[in-house]
């Protein structure tokens, strides 16, 4: 199939498994307890229930547009990505020259890196597409702000029910900008496969091992998951002002 060896299909098997199976058990499972995506979930919950008690929303105005501004820089860069991909297409054979030349022989043909090339090409395209929806539903989200009534009316349904959709549409525009991040981490993974199936698969597990550890296993997830205790029993510093321990 396409001049790849059926050990490289099983490595690309095992890529988008990791890749699609990695998103869905992050953002829709609670195997291994509740993932830092899904925390920060509740705090965009949380957020917009503090909106509706503040009039003074200039605060929350500047996190939207922060988020839309990080939301289009990855926009572009998968932009400059994708074209400098449809680039390499424009030089397969002097690339295949280049393997044929690298110490660690890289045995391979113009057809079977091209294969290659398209489909980052598509793990790229695939991010465009994510963040730039991600910008839209986030460009929503401000126009969803605007439209929770002031503190005055906080108990009010409508508030409520204002507030809620915020929170809704921010949550989904979060997880569009994850997958865009996401497939932008696993681009890395694939440059393993322009060396072997075999580095391939060891660069895709090295990605899934990363990013699962700062989804559970990182200080800012327990940071979120960390009990109401007063902050000082924390080590953030005592009656005598001293400053805690770095770590």
């Amino acid at each position: 199939m396409f001049g790849l060896s059926p050990f490289d299909l099983v490595a690309l098997v095992w890529f988008l498994a990791a890749w699609l199976g990695f998103g869905v058990v992050v953002d829709m499972t609670h195997l291994a307890g509740p993932s830092l995506s899904r925390l920060m979930d509740r705090e965009r919950r949380s957020w917009m229930e503090v909106v509706r008690r503040r009039d003074n929303r200039i605060v929350d105005t500047s996190i939207m547009s922060s988020l839309q501004n990080g939301t289009a820089f990855f926009a572009s860069t998968s932009m400059i990505a994708l074209g400098g991909s449809f680039t390499l297409l424009n030089q397969s054979d002097r690339m295949v020259e280049i393997f044929s030349e690298l110490p660690f022989h890289v045995a391979t043909t113009r057809g079977i890196l091209e294969t290659k090339i398209v489909g980052l090409v598509g793990v790229y395209g695939y991010a465009f597409f994510k963040f730039g929806w991600a910008y839209r539903l986030f460009n929503y989200s401000a126009i969803l702000l605007g439209t929770i009534p002031l503190a005055k009316d906080a108990d009010t349904a409508e508030s409520w029910a204002a507030a809620r959709r915020a929170a809704e549409m921010q949550i989904d525009a979060g997880h569009h900008f994850h997958w865009g991040l996401r497939s932008l981490f696993f681009s890395i993974g694939f440059f393993g496969w322009f060396v072997n199936a075999w580095v391939f698969m060891a660069t895709t597990t090295v990605v899934v091992a990363v990013l699962s550890r700062r989804q559970y296993l990182s200080r800012a997830r327990a940071a979120l998951i960390a009990s109401d205790e007063p902050w000082a029993a924390h080590g953030a510093g005592n009656s005598d002002g001293e400053r805690p321990s770095s770590r």
